[in-house]
């Protein structure tokens, strides 16, 4: 399952997939990873929760981060849901272009059954048509 959460910067993406993936905690029989920009966020997320500075590796374009994605599955075959946080910072590229990335991401949370969350500024605009089917 792909969610997508978009909407304008302070609208409260964050701190409602950080608190969704502190609850999930609770009742999850697997693991979680949340990915952040950076790690400003490190405090709010619980211990048991795997943060990843995605800053700290050199990912460039979405080609890229879906390799990362798949990396941290493949690592973790126990992997029940994986939360991204700050993603047009992480991917920089132009929404328009990434139709394919998202079929690729709903594929791969299919295929190892692993719930998918991501938020995304929307700076003012509207999703692009091929996101609704995701928007949360």
């Amino acid at each position: 399952m792909l969610r997508v959460i978009f909407a304008e910067k302070g609208a409260g993406k964050t701190k409602r997939i950080i608190e969704e993936a502190n609850e999930l905690l609770k009742t999850a029989k697997g693991t979680i990873a949340f990915i952040d920009d950076d790690k400003s966020n490190t405090r709010d997320i619980h211990y048991n929760i795997r943060f990843i500075d995605a800053s700290e590796y050199s990912l460039h374009g979405p080609e890229m981060f879906l390799g990362f994605i798949c990396g941290i599955a493949a690592q973790d075959f126990d992997l029940e849901a994986l939360y991204i946080d700050g993603f047009r910072k992480i991917v920089k590229s132009d929404l328009e272009q990434l139709a394919g990335f998202f079929e690729e991401v709903e594929k791969f949370s299919v295929k190892f059954n692993i719930a998918v969350t991501i938020s995304i500024n929307s700076k003012g605009e509207e999703p692009p048509e091929y996101l609704k089917r995701y928007l949360a």
